[in-house]
């Protein structure tokens, strides 16, 4: 009997200490979190050690592989249609800022009570819904010669014989595919610039009108630094969005008349000219670079506009005080 009971009490004894809080909350993190750490391993993290490998080969999807070393590396920097692609990067770096300033216009307005302000969220959120697929199809009919812009310019009165080829001329076509992405991606933004608008303290509002405030100080005053950490990641995304744009360009011009952006280059060498190792090394590259490009805003950010999110704060705790202030002078002399 004895011996029977032992085995029955550890098991009762295991029992309870599954039941422990601390225990029974570390076994529900460790079960959700099997999952998608198990994804991450199988389709992020070791394809990704596995590129790595690629690229100190020079090898292709099929057939032999050759060590080279550092070879590839040295390559991406050679080629003129490599590191070089990088630079059409600045017409999609320029395309963010022009869609993130539309964005906060936008988001400052519908912030408000207006009239048909759902409806024009909606309206302008759209496009973001989209698959980039078809809005690079939309796009490269909207651009063809004598489609649908043309058109729209000839009832303005321009002659189409003096338009330029939107998507030949290369003056102007990186241009024409950058801009898709202001039209794109211009709706999310605004979205997430209304909700942490609409998060800010109604207060500190009351706070600013007492003070005289117009809407301009009010947006630069309050909005701004209190909006501040949004700001700042929203342009940490788009300019790293911008320096692996692939879609516009690839689908829209398939990267002929110089428009190969440096995820097109990439994707040709790859399954085209199936040089795989050459493309592993300038993915691996474009990663360091993103990295650094991440850090480098993050720094810049915080030397000029200072912590962000303690500033809001700050200034959160001094228009609360200069309300109470206020408002204890209202009731003296009252």
């Amino acid at each position: 009997m004895g011996e029977k009971t032992k085995p029955q009490n550890k098991f009762s004894q295991l029992i309870k200490w599954l039941q422990k809080g601390k225990v029974n909350r570390w076994l529900v993190i460790i079960t959700f979190m099997l999952i998608p750490v198990l994804l991450l391993l199988v389709f992020t993290y070791i394809p990704f050690g596995k590129m790595i490998g690629f690229s100190f080969y020079n090898m292709g999807y099929v057939g032999t592989r050759e060590y080279v070393g550092l070879q590839n590396y040295i390559d991406v920097f050679k080629r003129d249609d490599c590191f070089k692609a990088l630079r059409l990067s600045v017409y999609y770096i320029g395309a963010s800022f022009i869609q993130l300033a539309l964005a906060l216009y936008f988001a400052s307005i519908l912030s408000t009570k207006i009239r048909g302000g759902s409806f024009f969220k909606g309206f302008m959120f759209f496009p973001y819904l989209i698959c980039g697929i078809a809005v690079g199809f939309i796009f490269k009919f909207f651009y063809t010669r004598g489609f649908v812009l043309d058109t729209i310019l000839s009832w303005f009165g321009f002659n189409l014989e003096n338009l330029p080829y939107w998507l030949r001329d290369t003056k102007i076509n990186n241009i024409s595919v950058a801009a898709t992405s202001v039209w794109r991606y211009m709706g999310q933004n605004m979205v997430l610039f209304i909700g942490a608008i609409m998060s800010v303290d109604s207060t500190m509002y009351e706070a600013a009108a007492i003070d005289g405030a117009n809407e301009w100080q009010k947006f630069r005053y309050i909005v701004f630094p209190s909006i501040k950490t949004i700001i700042v990641l929203n342009m940490i995304l788009s300019i790293t969005g911008s320096l692996s744009a692939f879609e516009p360009p690839y689908v829209i011009t398939r990267g002929n008349f110089g428009t190969a952006t440096y995820f097109v280059v990439m994707n040709t060498l790859a399954h085209d000219n199936m040089k795989v190792g050459l493309a592993s090394a300038m993915a691996v590259i474009l990663l360091v670079i993103i990295l650094f490009a991440t850090v480098l805003q993050k720094l810049f950010f915080r030397y000029f506009f200072g912590e962000g999110e303690e500033e809001a704060i700050r200034d959160k705790r001094r228009r609360k005080k200069r309300l109470a202030e206020a408002a204890a002078r209202k009731g003296g002399v009252s």
